[in-house]
């Protein structure tokens, strides 16, 4: 698989700030199925550097599961879905699939984001995640702070959650 491109990261988080596709309608919470909302914002220290944030609809597992992003408007930005046949991002009309989560959050934003991690840090546990270290310090005010040093490119991820 080529590296991602600097446009393909460009037109990722353009389509994040700019809220592309529909209204955000996250579909019915499962009996018994774990989930999350909030507020995210990303960081990867690229060249160029990216930043961007997001409304975010987490639920599943980490086995199987779903993240929607949308815009403060209520414009669904992106839904991704995984299992284990693999992952793929909803944008609009244009459907993005990969092999695994890590292969393509790493393609999109530059750097493999902790999504499967996220359940256990929502949680209040500590996990790893392929360099990741969590701070869970303020978990119980709704808040976490995830960086990575290595490998580069560093990234820091803020989650402002709802407990369920």
């Amino acid at each position: 698989m080529n590296p991602p491109s600097r446009l393909t990261r460009r037109t990722f988080a353009i389509a994040l700030a700019a809220g592309l596709g529909g209204c955000a309608t996250p579909r019915p919470r499962l009996p018994g199925e774990a989930a999350w909302s909030g507020r995210l914002a990303l960081r990867v220290d690229s060249a160029p550097p990216q930043a961007f944030s997001a409304l975010f609809d987490l639920r599943g597992s980490a086995a199987r599961g779903e993240l929607q992003l949308s815009s403060a408007l209520g414009q669904t930005l992106a839904t991704v879905r995984w299992s284990a046949q693999g992952a793929e991002l909803q944008r609009g009309n244009e459907t993005t699939r990969r092999d695994s989560l890590d292969a393509l959050t790493a393609e999109l934003s530059g750097a493999p984001l902790p999504v499967l991690a996220m359940f256990d840090w929502l949680q209040g546990r500590d996990a790893q995640a392929g360099g990741w270290r969590v701070d869970l310090s303020a978990h119980a005010d709704g808040r976490l702070v995830a960086r990575r040093e290595q490998p580069l490119p560093a990234a820091e991820l803020r989650l402002v959650f709802e407990q369920p």
